[in-house]
């Protein structure tokens, strides 16, 4: 898709138009919001301030992986070295991604989006589920199940194979996830030197484990599953619209405005609502595949009827005879960059 199709050149320059010092001040929102939640709960420490943490920072580590995903387009600064290092070592490294891994398997999905070699196909495919296969996913996941096996299967892979040797597998592992240990090992130290080493633990790796699983789990879901059309570009992808607390946590920094992002990949994520605008305000505002809010998105996901009343007696439902294992379902998505052997399903 063309902007010339879309917009007009006045339009077409006020969407692309870069800000270096605005992508950064957006990483440095993230890791304000983020520091300023764990001296929270360092100061009036209670259950109340831990959830509040837990869910807060957790929506920041989505934050900044969409910014790294900012990064793999090249927009948070025009030089692409820089773009390279704030993306890297602000976003992706400390939520163990990596921008130039992502970038080879995003680039794919958006040529092929919704389409059979669509990498990112496993994704929306198994929805609609039931309802009670959504409440298992959703308690593997805040319960830090989901989490964990990814990255006990992400370290496993980075160590390599069993017939290496262990300064081979150190080489290896330094290869896959040396920068994202620096980087986190930095951000240990960092609360260590303040005298709250336990916020490392509590406020970084639980988030991630637990709560970042689950919002990343429905923003995938809102992005591409049960979309109306997989090959038109206004209906493939969908837009979903979102107030505070979505905002705060499964749509931080316009990530929710897909569609958009679809159909014009280098505009910057801060200018995404005043692309949404102007196709709204044009001939096209009937064919974007937009939704009001996730609990929208929510009942489309778990629309399925349950196996006895979507069944006739003795028939196997298509989703029993090929089961997407919740790993399997996590581990493609667009974040998740380590690739390893899944575990059989069960």
């Amino acid at each position: 898709m063309r902007a010339a199709d879309l917009l007009t050149p006045q339009q077409t320059d006020a969407v692309q138009a870069r800000s270096t010092l605005r992508a950064v001040a957006l990483i440095a929102h993230a890791w304000v919001v983020i520091l300023g939640s764990m001296t929270v709960f360092a100061l009036w420490p209670n259950p109340l301030t831990f959830i509040a943490a837990v869910v807060i920072v957790a929506g920041r580590q989505l934050g900044l992986s969409i910014l790294m995903h900012d990064g793999a387009h090249g927009l948070i600064a025009r030089d692409a070295g820089w773009n390279l290092r704030l993306s890297q070592w602000l976003c992706a490294y400390p939520v163990l991604l990596d921008t130039e891994a992502y970038r080879k398997y995003h680039l794919k999905h958006h040529a092929r989006t919704q389409q059979p070699d669509d990498p990112d196909l496993v994704l929306s495919a198994p929805f609609p589920v039931t309802r009670k296969s959504f409440r298992r996913k959703m308690i593997r996941d805040i319960t830090g199940q989901t989490g964990l096996q990814q990255r006990l299967a992400q370290f496993a892979s980075a160590f390599g194979n069993k017939s290496m040797g262990w300064r081979a597998k150190l080489h290896h592992f330094r290869g896959k996830l040396g920068p994202q240990v620096t980087a986190n090992l930095v951000l240990f130290g960092g609360l260590a030197a303040t005298g709250h080493w336990y916020l490392y633990p509590l406020l970084w790796l639980v988030p991630l484990l637990t709560v970042y699983q689950l919002v990343l789990r429905i923003r995938n879901i809102a992005e591409h599953a049960m979309v109306p059309d997989d090959t038109d570009p206004f209906r493939n992808a969908r837009t979903t619209l979102a107030g505070p607390l979505a905002r705060l946590t499964v749509a931080p920094y316009w990530v929710n405005y897909h569609v958009e992002h679809h159909l014009l990949m280098w505009v910057p994520c801060y200018n995404l609502p005043k692309f949404h605008r102007y196709l709204m305000a044009g001939e096209f505002a009937g064919r974007l595949e937009v939704k009001p809010n996730y609990r929208e998105i929510l009942k489309l996901a778990t629309s399925r009827p349950t196996m006895a009343a979507a069944t006739p007696h003795g028939s196997t439902p298509a989703s029993a005879a090929s089961p997407v294992s919740s790993w399997r379902w996590m581990t493609m998505t667009p974040l998740i960059i380590q690739a390893a052997r899944p575990p059989k399903a069960t």
